[in-house]
């Protein structure tokens, strides 16, 4: 039996920065590296215990005297879309999801940058040039996949070269799919691709039989983030482990 043993390991704390979703409030945050052959299984493990992955860190908020920020995630086996969600789901119905490698794209930062510029313009990441991106996405510690959401081409002989709506970069884990990022076209506002995005997330957890998909974080206060209580059953996490939540701390 080799004496191999798991290092601990080393947590940091950033320093107190404004805010991004509540105002007027400051925000902190504890991280650790992923790195090396352990970076997968301790990525796993720090999601059930309320961390998202940013590149090659894992973070939760650790802000002074306010616990806004809720880890939540979808009971993805037990989901059943709502009338309004099918309703979003048939709007849809000419997208195709296709998972591409994980490299960037001139294409999909376009696509990023309209985004950003119409929906967070003033957001941490609204700065992000294609070398950021790229970092993002191609330099993942763990199982990564890339989803492009494109419109079907009615032209047989360009089945994978349709205008591209939206993208979500999605870590693949043991016990579900964690949406690290997803951005798409804000001229699209019928479709709800936000909403149809992470439907049809659920339905690949459904399919492949992971029974999570992890949202991040639900702030009641924060319109940004206040739509996630709609994907139910949902979980959010606790002092005490994981609970079924809808909506009232």
């Amino acid at each position: 039996m080799t004496n191999q043993s798991l290092q601990f390991p080393k947590f940091y704390v950033t320093a107190a920065t404004p805010c991004a979703y509540l105002e007027g409030r400051e925000e902190r945050k504890v991280f650790t590296e992923l790195k090396g052959g352990e970076a997968q299984s301790l990525n796993d493990a720090l999601s059930r215990v309320g961390f998202r992955r940013s590149q090659q860190v894992a973070y939760r908020p650790a802000c002074e005297n306010c616990n806004a920020c809720i880890s939540v995630r979808v009971l993805a086996l037990e989901f059943e879309a709502k009338r309004s969600m099918r309703k979003i789901i048939r709007a849809n119905a000419d997208l195709v999801a296709r998972p591409v490698d994980t490299y960037v794209s001139g294409e999909q930062y376009s696509l990023l940058k309209h985004y950003l510029d119409s929906r967070h313009a003033t957001g941490g990441m609204a700065g992000m040039d294609i070398v950021e991106y790229a970092d993002m996405v191609e330099n993942s510690p763990v199982n990564t996949t890339l989803v492009e959401y494109r419109k079907r081409e009615l032209d047989p002989e360009k089945p994978k070269s349709g205008p591209l709506l939206g993208v979500c970069l999605t870590d693949v884990m043991a016990d579900g799919l964690s949406m690290v990022y997803s951005f798409y076209n804000p001229e699209e506002a019928d479709r709800s691709l936000g909403t149809y995005m992470i439907l049809d997330h659920i339905k690949k957890a459904q399919k492949a039989g992971l029974r999570h998909v992890y949202l991040g974080y639900w702030i009641e206060d924060s319109k940004k983030m206040a739509y996630k209580i709609r994907f139910q059953p949902l979980e959010r996490l606790g002092p005490d482990g994981w609970h079924l939540f809808t909506g009232k701390k």
